[in-house]
């Protein structure tokens, strides 16, 4: 059915340790610490330690390093206090022939060190990563390259299984739903209490649980804080720590001076789109991590400034997605479900915007033709361009 290949970063990440530290950043379960060791693999002399292991704890403080040059993984490191002034420590006293690459569940947050570190966020699977891509190559401000066939089987299989390796991989239901509990157990009762002293563990785990019901609307914490009784200040908290762990990540409303454009209200979706039950919403919550891919592929790999927006304006006219770079508009990305005339608000903001490119991706539908400028297309057929 697909061919699965190495995983896109792979060879970004290899090539970046010839010259610096790498740091390698994603949502729990998304392949990180797999991902690390097929690096390793290529690798004539390396060690993997994992803080999480006890005798690996020890060798990592006792720093039993491999002789010459050789390549560390050091996982889950994060969970150490004292693991950035002794990162520096290491560095200093072997950065001439250690290679560090480090994996953790969270954003990196500051600065690491003194010396140059590059930062990776590895996503889930994508269209393109499990089927094979027949578009052409890829490049900021160019039209995206559609090929000339599309991928249905890989869309439906991603709405319905996930992008998570062992979602993806299992054949029953039954597996991926004890496999997306307990990864969700783990998720509150390890990585959030590892970071953070909570002290209302209900009303947090109720706010988690209502965040698939907002996703692809403007999200007012303002009411939710109503809704659940707790401060502002803490629902502010917990957002940003439920951002910084990779479970969820906000989409900002696009300003331009063009438009009168709402500036406040944010968007909010999950890393793991299976969490959201409504069909629609599921798959706006897909698109946007298949976008959200594609800017930080180019943000991490390539330093450009490729950034995820959505456009509504006070008239209520709204568009799904917009993706920038260099602060200017790219293309822009509409949803549906069903084959369906291009909507107006997406003509409208694509001429008062300037967008030089824009889509309709159909669910749903087989035909792709353009009119007024605007293209509608196959989603199926439009994902396998990007990353």
């Amino acid at each position: 059915m697909f061919m699965l290949f190495e995983r896109y970063l792979q060879t970004s990440v290899f090539d970046d340790l010839a010259e610096e530290m790498v740091v390698l950043t994603g949502p729990r379960g998304v392949g990180k610490t797999t991902l690390a060791k097929q690096v390793l693999t290529m690798e004539s002399n390396g060690l993997y330690l994992s803080w999480d292991d006890r005798s690996h704890r020890r060798a990592i403080m006792d720093s039993s390093w491999p002789e010459g040059e050789a390549l560390l993984v050091l996982d889950e490191l994060h969970k150490w206090r004292r693991y950035k002034k002794w990162l520096r420590d290491e560095i200093e006293s072997h950065g001439d022939r250690l290679r560090f690459l480090v994996v953790q569940g969270g954003e990196l947050e500051g600065q690491l060190l003194d010396e140059a570190v590059r930062s990776y966020r590895l996503h889930p699977y994508s269209v393109g990563e499990i089927a094979p891509a027949n578009a052409g190559h890829l490049q900021v401000d160019k039209e995206i390259p559609i090929g000339a066939t599309g991928e249905p089987e890989a869309l439906e299989a991603l709405l319905e299984t996930g992008g998570f390796p062992k979602t993806f991989a299992a054949k029953r239901a039954g597996t991926r739903k004890r496999w997306r509990r307990e990864r969700l157990e783990r998720f509150f009762g390890e990585d959030v209490r590892d970071v953070a002293p909570i002290r209302d563990w209900a009303s947090l785990e109720l706010f988690a649980e209502l965040i698939p019901k907002m996703v692809g609307k403007p999200l007012s914490l303002n009411t939710m804080r109503e809704d659940l009784g707790v401060s502002h200040r803490a629902l502010t908290h917990w957002m940003g720590l439920l951002q910084r762990l990779f479970f969820v990540f906000q989409v900002r409303p696009y300003a331009a001076e063009s438009i009168r454009a709402l500036t406040k209200l944010p968007k909010v979706y999950l890393w793991d789109w299976t969490l959201v039950s409504d069909p629609k919403a599921r798959y706006e919550n897909l698109v946007a991590v298949h976008l959200l891919k594609l800017c930080h592929y180019f943000q991490d790999r390539d330093g450009l400034s490729t950034e995820l927006y959505y456009i509504r304006d006070r008239n209520k006219r709204e568009v799904d997605f917009l993706v920038t770079w260099g602060g200017q508009p790219w293309f822009a990305v509409q949803t549906h479900l069903t084959d369906h005339h291009i909507r107006t608000p997406l003509r409208y903001f694509t001429d008062r915007l300037q967008i030089p490119w824009a889509y309709q991706l159909v669910r749903d539908g087989q035909r792709d033709y353009v009119k007024d400028g605007i293209r509608s297309i196959p989603a199926d057929r439009f994902l396998p361009a990007l990353v």
